[in-house]
């Protein structure tokens, strides 16, 4: 515990990329296999369940410390970490001890959520005599499933390449899908799997810059494919072994979530990865992204809600075929064996292949771009047709070329604490419109401003609170923001009745009072229908 203490305290000293890697390299280069797995697993977001009420730990606190509850809660207040406080509130141990990580979380994380609190109380005190502030820390962090450390899984991933002596991206390989938190598993990480890919492994994803050059920079026309951009999942599709598999970008098993997808793919033949897009879908069109949110927390499909959500995969790229990798074939290659391969089964409603704009000038497609919104698409990918499918987001071959934000101005109304760095700082808001008279809330947002403007309206916050709610501070309705956003959705979910999708924050309103704020029947006029696309080279 020592050793991945003093590894999460150099990641959080640093912003500069290279010590990130220097750190976790010589972490992972030195620590037993068994405790550099969990480091791993944490490192690259994983959580094992949260094991502990944290009213409780608060409580638990206060009375190891000899001090009132109402004090704790004030000292968290302050801090802004909840983790850091009650390291910092709890009387130095009688002896530290050196738990080694895997033991932790085998011994005293793993079975804390079955317990009751009495027996959840005992281990926890009992794991506080050994463990100094700085250890207490991280383990709070890790039995509240609050474990956050400012370092990428691509960083992560990189030092681990060093250590085991292969590429970057073979490795951004072997991390992806589901692989298990053992020291069996490190030394396979570490050592590669004789070329043979695991069955349910996927691919690790090829991303997208937003396109902020003019058109012409990038050359002819004729050398880039172009394709909707999609408003879905990403997500692959493998069939390997007669088994069928669906990954999302953010490595989550979603297959059982999307049976009529599966239900085409076993057309595929085995060894195919396919890279694409999951989108709510009926007929020729796709509908909006809020009907396809109806699925993703879902468990369980049942018939009535695979007809209310119907869904699509749309296949926009091949990566393995015959069980090879193809991703190293220019993209114009891997096209053509897509259209082979998918379209004859493309009139199948849940598996779909993705068009190819027709336009052969930039200016041409600049005025398609403009119809975007109304075919329910975010604009244009663009891609070079020469490229390789690569690992991460390297610039150059693939650009995404949004249509421009709808905008609102909004007025500040709830506040809430950060994460990591912003622990201490109130940096994520909730926006209201104006509506008979009221705020109604619309929209959280917490990216967009500056750090020194954060810290200002951090320090308004503190000064200008009505009234607390938990963590949520009620604030004086006087700050106004420009809030840009993608689509605005008539939804009956939200008090307000519309959703907005990815809100941020744009620039604040220094010469706007909070009475000149839009209005709700503003925000619910930029909530187009879908229509009918005119231009008949648009349809899908």
């Amino acid at each position: 515990m020592k050793h991945f203490t003093a590894l999460y305290y150099a990641l959080d000293a640093t912003t500069r990329t290279a010590e990130k890697v220097r750190a976790l390299e010589g972490y992972f280069a030195s620590a037993a296999p068994e405790d550099a797995a969990w480091a791993l697993y944490f490192l690259t977001g994983r959580k094992v369940k949260r094991a502990i009420n944290t009213r409780l730990l608060r409580e638990w606190v206060a009375a190891k410390a000899r001090l009132p509850l109402w004090l704790v809660e004030e000292s968290y207040d302050t801090v802004g970490d909840l983790a850091e406080t009650l390291a910092l509130l709890l009387p130095e141990p009688r002896a530290v001890a050196d738990w080694p990580l895997h033991r932790l979380v085998a011994e005293r994380i793993a079975s804390l959520p079955e317990l009751s609190p009495e027996r959840q109380r005992a281990i926890v005190i009992d794991t506080w005599r050994s463990l100094d502030a700085p250890q207490r820390l991280v383990w709070h962090k890790l039995i509240t499933g609050e474990f956050r450390v400012g370092v990428a899984a691509t960083l992560v991933s990189r030092a681990l390449a060093k250590v085991a002596q292969v590429a970057p991206p073979i490795m951004a390989h072997r991390l992806m899908g589901d692989w298990q938190p053992t020291a069996e598993g490190f030394r396979r990480l570490l050592e590669g799997d004789g070329g043979q890919p695991n069955v349910g492994r996927p691919y690790p994803f090829f991303l997208a810059h937003p396109l902020q050059a003019p058109l012409d920079s990038l050359g002819d026309r004729a050398d880039w494919q172009v394709e909707w951009k999609w408003d879905g999942i990403r997500a692959q599709l493998i069939r390997r072994q007669s088994e069928t598999l669906i990954w999302s970008r953010g490595e989550e098993l979603v297959t059982d979530r999307y049976p009529e997808i599966v239900d085409v793919a076993t057309k595929l033949p085995d060894g195919i990865v396919l890279d694409g897009e999951i989108l709510a879908w009926q007929g020729d069109r796709p509908l909006p992204f809020a009907v396809l949110q109806r699925r993703i927390g879902r468990k369980r499909v049942d018939r009535r809600l695979k007809t209310a959500a119907p869904v699509a995969f749309m296949a926009f790229d091949l990566l393995e075929l015959n069980g090879q990798d193809r991703r190293d074939e220019p993209l114009d290659r891997r096209r053509e064996l897509l259209e082979q391969l998918v379209a004859p089964l493309a009139d199948r409603t849940a598996l779909r292949l993705s068009p190819l704009v027709d336009a052969e000038s930039w200016p041409e497609l600049e005025r398609l771009r403009e119809q975007s919104r109304a075919n329910a698409v975010e604009g244009f990918m663009l891609k070079r047709r020469t490229s390789g499918y690569g690992v991460g987001r390297p610039r150059g071959d693939w650009w995404k070329w949004k249509i421009a934000p709808l905008a609102i101005d909004a007025v500040l109304i709830y506040a809430q604490r950060g994460n990591g760095r912003r622990a201490s700082l109130y940096s994520d808001y909730t926006f209201g419109v104006w509506e008979a008279g009221e705020l109604v809330p619309v929209a959280k947002a917490y990216s967009g401003l500056t750090d020194e403007e954060i810290q200002q309206v951090d320090r308004f916050v503190r000064q200008n609170t009505l009234a607390k709610h938990g963590p949520v501070r009620v604030v004086k309705p006087e700050l106004v923001f420009e809030l840009h956003f993608d689509r605005v959705q008539i939804s009956k979910r939200h008090k307000s009745g519309v959703a907005v999708r990815f809100p941020r924050m744009a620039r604040w309103r220094h010469d706007k009072p909070a009475a000149e704020a839009d209005s709700l029947d503003a925000v619910r006029r930029l909530a187009e229908p879908i229509h009918q696309a005119a231009d008949e080279r648009m349809l899908f």
